[in-house]
């Protein structure tokens, strides 16, 4: 198997940037997510699993979508780029949680 060739910093940067852009607009699906942060920490499968105590064969499985990691493993995953696990609604997708409530009746 090649050998990855090693990002550029201006790679990685631009690779971060995008990440950031994406998990700010919701737009971040799991595989794509874990390889993006992966790739954007210059890191290969093999160091990624190390620093998440994972194996890389599970990195790999996430990464191309057949893998199912535990919410900690996410958490782990997350916290090497700052990011904590929940959930993230989409711009108008809908109405929010203030607006299905009703209007609290005013106590005197």
């Amino acid at each position: 198997m090649p050998k990855m060739r090693q990002l550029t910093r201006e790679e990685i940067r631009a690779r971060r940037q995008r990440l950031r852009e994406c998990s700010a607009a919701a737009e971040l699906r799991l595989p794509d997510a874990v390889l993006d942060i992966r790739k954007s920490l210059g890191l290969t499968q093999e160091k990624f699993a190390e620093l998440t105590g994972m194996t890389k064969r599970q990195v790999a499985e996430i990464e191309t979508g057949k893998g199912n990691p535990t919410f900690d493993t996410l958490n782990k995953i997350g916290k090497l780029f700052g990011f904590t696990l929940g959930f993230v609604p989409r711009a108008g997708s809908g109405p929010t949680a203030l607006s299905l409530r009703e209007p609290e009746p005013e106590t005197r």
